[in-house]
């Protein structure tokens, strides 16, 4: 806990400190030897007449524990000689008309389970950190393989009983699977603490607790070290533009608009049920750029998914509104404190706007962020999936026209849950066709996914096929695996994820227009697109054929870049994946004819419903 002086209170009130979590909240006061010699509360709310600090040491009476006020600009605080580590509290806030608010604290770093609201105190510092190894060796995101596994932790796997796994015996279930299945890194919806399951972190009350549904706090410390150690990375998905309104909650934390919007019309989230948060005003930017360098600094995130970033921009989301400098200006100053702390953070937008340069430097006009969703190609490829083959070549475009703009910003291809819930079906249930079509179209199609480029991003349960949307109440089916199809399916997942990692050619030039041409992206008379991805090495190459109708296609030709051989090395119909086993089993040598603006081509087979990737060799 640091000294609060009159730098902190300036840097505070001015939305530039980045610590805020060391000053405000519930603290244990220990001397020189670390022995516990009693408990400080600092809550800022400035509208208030009287703040106490009610709790089970002091039978949530308000009159024992009052708050003295530190600075005109609403500072409030009290040291309590005694330790109260694991002891529930709230702040009891008396307002000027009368009113009375019970508030959980806003910097609590732990809560209690719900249905109860209490903060608790808790001692954040302490744990013994073994993830040096990984620190040293992590490298920068851009040129390397990034396959983001996207987890709910509440509905990953369950107990028997259908209760949640901690966050500790997670590190035996979802750890190895996620090393074993060519992951690198692991999303987790939020963490932060909420009261509502079903709305899986994304309304959230407590931004500095990790929520108690799965433990402590430093039982996350725990699993991040694992995964770590694993070299595995986390990111956590971080909601800085709303907030929950109830009433134990952030929202008119005084009785007044606090760290929200002041005029309703910008506030009021009426289609979330939220309130945005006022990311122009200096308090709010302090609490929140402390809460993302706090996750960074005690848990050893590896980078935030920003949600909604859109409704960061504009107002309410909507450029007809106008845009939000206040929002702008605070993602600047955002990626310029996540980038300091770590220079190889992922800091990803969820953003579906046209606004230019959000992966782009803010010393070069852009927003600072190093990454952003993909939504325009995830639209636009499950539009045309969805559709029968008879009928996709009359949209070809919607498979190609993505590459029209892959190179502007950086980009994950995001196959997130909000695609697989609220009646929009699980990826194998979006594609048409009988049983067997629907799992080879859903091949074919994650086949463009892994072979795009962008780095990728798959969510829960869609990597072994389940077949219904994602259910946030119970577990996925992993029963699904004990059928043959559904275990083929995994297998293809796993097998292609690894292929990402292993072959330069799908990940080191993801963000580089020369690691990518079009073989032919025109022909939708069949309903067939072909192109090469490069490696930085241009000799390192790999020709993809996608054929998207049930039609099996012998001797079909395709230009080629180099004299040699193509070797298939992965082929989405292969009898291992449940497809019909054609394929090209020899290496296809090179015929020194002319074909789609290369010297010269190749004769392969196209199975149905698939995708063949093809390696050179000379």
């Amino acid at each position: 806990m640091k000294k609060f002086d009159s730098d902190t209170l300036y840097y505070f009130h001015q939305g530039e400190l980045v610590d805020a979590y060391q000053h405000f909240g519930a603290h244990l006061v220990k001397n020189n030897q670390g022995e516990v010699q009693g408990t400080r509360f600092t809550v800022y709310a400035p509208h208030a007449k009287a703040v106490s600090v009610i709790g089970e040491f002091n039978d949530y009476q308000a009159w024992i524990h009052q708050l003295t006020k530190i600075d005109s600009a609403g500072i409030w605080r009290i040291e309590i000689p005694e330790n109260l580590e694991w002891k529930s509290y709230k702040y009891h806030i008396e307002t000027y008309d009368g009113r009375t608010l019970y508030k959980s604290d806003p910097y609590a770093f732990f809560s209690a389970e719900r249905p109860d609201t209490v903060s608790k105190v808790y001692d954040i510092d302490g744990y013994e950190w073994h993830d040096e190894s990984y620190y040293q060796n992590v490298q920068a995101p851009y040129t390397r393989p990034v396959n983001i596994y996207e987890v709910h932790l509440g509905s990953w796997m369950q107990k028997p009983d259908g209760s949640f796994h901690t966050y500790s015996e997670l590190v035996d279930l979802l750890i190895p699977y996620a090393k074993e299945h060519g992951y690198t890194h692991i999303e987790v919806l939020p963490v932060v603490e909420h009261p509502l399951d079903q709305s899986w972190g994304y309304q959230g009350t407590g931004y500095y607790s990790a929520t108690a549904r799965y433990g402590v706090p430093k039982d996350f410390m725990y699993f991040i070290d694992k995964c770590h150690q694993e070299g595995l990375g986390v990111i956590l998905d971080w909601v800085p533009g709303h907030i929950c309104k109830d009433a134990h909650g952030l929202y008119m934390f005084d009785g007044q608009p606090l760290y929200e919007y002041r005029d309703p019309f910008i506030r009021e989230n009426v289609g979330w049920g939220t309130a945005n948060l006022d990311l122009g005003r200096h308090e709010t930017r302090s609490f929140l750029i402390s809460n993302a360098l706090f996750w960074m600094k005690y848990f050893h995130v590896d980078g935030f998914r920003v949600d909604a970033v859109s409704n960061i921009i504009y107002y309410l989301g909507n450029s007809q509104h106008g845009v939000n400098e206040g929002g702008i200006d605070f993602l600047r100053k955002l990626s310029h404190r996540v980038f300091a702390e770590n220079d190889k953070a992922l800091l990803i937008a969820e953003d579906s706007t046209a606004y230019p340069k959000v992966t782009h430097p803010v010393e070069h006009g852009g927003l600072g962020f190093n990454y952003k969703w993909n939504m325009g190609w995830m639209n636009d490829t499950l539009k045309y999936f969805a559709k029968d083959p008879i009928h996709r070549k009359y949209h070809h475009s919607e498979l190609t026209f993505s590459l029209h703009y892959a190179f502007f910003e950086n980009f994950v291809l995001p196959l997130s849950h909000d695609e697989f819930v609220h009646t929009k079906r699980a990826l194998v249930d979006k594609m048409p066709g009988d049983y067997w079509q629907k799992f080879a179209n859903a091949r074919a199609y994650l086949g463009y996914f892994y072979t795009h480029p962008g780095k990728k991003l798959l969510f829960m349960g869609q990597e072994f096929g389940q077949m219904h949307e994602w259910k946030d109440y119970t577990e996925l089916d992993w029963h699904l695996l004990k059928y043959p199809m559904h275990d083929a399916f995994h297998r293809f997942n796993r097998d292609f994820k690894w292929l990402v990692q292993q072959e330069k050619a799908l990940h080191e030039k993801d963000h580089d227009p020369d690691g990518f041409a079009w073989i032919d992206a025109d022909n939708n008379e069949q309903s067939v697109i072909s192109y090469v991805r490069f490696a930085e090495n241009r000799n390192n190459h790999l020709v993809i054929v996608l054929n998207l109708t049930p039609n099996v296609h012998h001797h079909f030709e395709i230009g080629v870049p180099m004299p040699g051989k193509y070797i298939e090395i992965l082929n989405s119909d292969a009898a291992k994946y449940g497809g019909s086993n054609i394929y090209n089993g020899l290496p296809l040598n090179t015929i020194n004819e002319g074909r789609h603006g290369y010297e010269q081509k190749i004769a392969l087979t196209l199975s149905p419903l698939s995708v063949t990737v093809l390696k050179w060799s000379d």
